[in-house]
């Protein structure tokens, strides 16, 4: 008896040491994932940006239908009517967006919302396109990225509530507004979670998911393995109770597959077959599974957050059509 706990007593220090190491490395992959201001320190995060525009389609027809788009935008935003607006979100966080008013009398509204490190400025192009349909546009920047304050990328579980700031926005300016949410990658999956909240569907008439993921937590299993080659388990779990502790939520939380089953919005899911970025599945998937009105676009040849580069005319008359509806 003696002799293990003499072993014992010989074993804790390494035992506390491992797990002293273990929960430096969590943490630090939590912040390498979630936290700009920590990711843009790190020299992976550049490896990985590159590795991401590697992934991306590149033919010749998406970079002149970008190129094309940008010059449009560019021009539209010479004219556009549009002012900046700020909120504070539930834990004190002040959120930044801009707000493009419709050139007619309107109740037509969209909620623009960009992707993962992204920024409002991204979804400027459709913008452009809503306000030509009649629309009034409000494209924020989501928490922790572009000129929001934040602690963490919410991965749209913390964004769908501070979208529910937005939405009050708008209905206090137009209370008879009829709200579209439009998001791409991590937008999407965000509008996605609005929809299923019941509390924030009754306000919203349809949602444009663009490329969504089913959930954070399997993007995060794959994505620890590919961008930092990592074991997923029990990496992946270890920083969920990290992000609990640390950003009140949890990866699992963010299930945009959970919220699609209760969802009631009509949604339109757009995917490009030969996304590297989010599997063209997932919106199989999410679409296999909604339980409200629904319709599913996948567009060939185009990448990530790509089919409106790929194939404009379809991604917008499809949208278009949609809506109609």
């Amino acid at each position: 008896m003696k002799r293990y706990k003499k072993y014992f007593i010989a074993f804790t220090p390494f035992a506390v040491l491992f797990l002293i190491l273990y929960f430096i490395l969590i943490n630090f992959l939590v912040s390498a994932a979630l936290v700009p201001s920590f990711m843009e320190k790190l020299e992976a995060f550049q490896r990985i940006s590159d590795e991401s525009f590697a992934a991306l389609v590149q033919t010749t027809d998406i970079k002149t239908n970008r190129q094309l788009a940008k010059n449009a935008t560019e021009e539209w935003q010479k004219t556009a009517k549009s002012k900046k607006i700020s909120a504070e979100s539930q834990d004190g966080y002040t959120l930044a967006a801009e707000e493009f008013a419709a050139e007619t009398t309107s109740h037509k509204w969209v909620l623009l919302l960009h992707g993962y490190t992204g920024w409002k400025e991204e979804m400027y192009p459709f913008a452009r396109w809503y306000q030509e349909q009649g629309y009034h546009v409000l494209a924020p920047d989501l928490r922790c990225q572009g000129d929001s304050e934040g602690d963490f990328i919410g991965m749209g579980w913390t964004d769908h509530f501070d979208c529910a700031i937005w939405i009050d926005h708008i209905l206090s300016e137009d209370a008879d507004a009829k709200i579209v949410v439009h998001g791409q990658s991590m937008g999407a999956a965000t509008a996605l979670m609005i929809a299923g909240d019941e509390k924030l569907s009754k306000h919203i008439d349809a949602v444009i998911s663009d490329c969504a993921y089913t959930d954070a937590y399997s993007m995060f299993q794959d994505k620890i393995k590919e961008w930092f080659h990592l074991p997923a388990f029990p990496l992946v779990d270890s920083a969920c109770l990290v992000l609990r502790l640390r950003g009140g939520y949890n990866l699992k939380d963010a299930s945009a597959i959970n919220a699609v089953k209760k969802s009631t919005v009509p949604t339109l899911f757009i995917h490009g077959d030969a996304d590297d970025m989010i599997s063209v599945q997932m919106s199989k998937d999410l679409y296999e599974a909604a339980s409200c009105q629904k319709e599913l676009l996948i567009v060939k040849g185009a990448g990530h957050a790509q089919s409106q580069d790929k194939d404009p005319k379809t991604y917008y008359d499809t949208i278009a059509s949609f809506l109609d509806e």
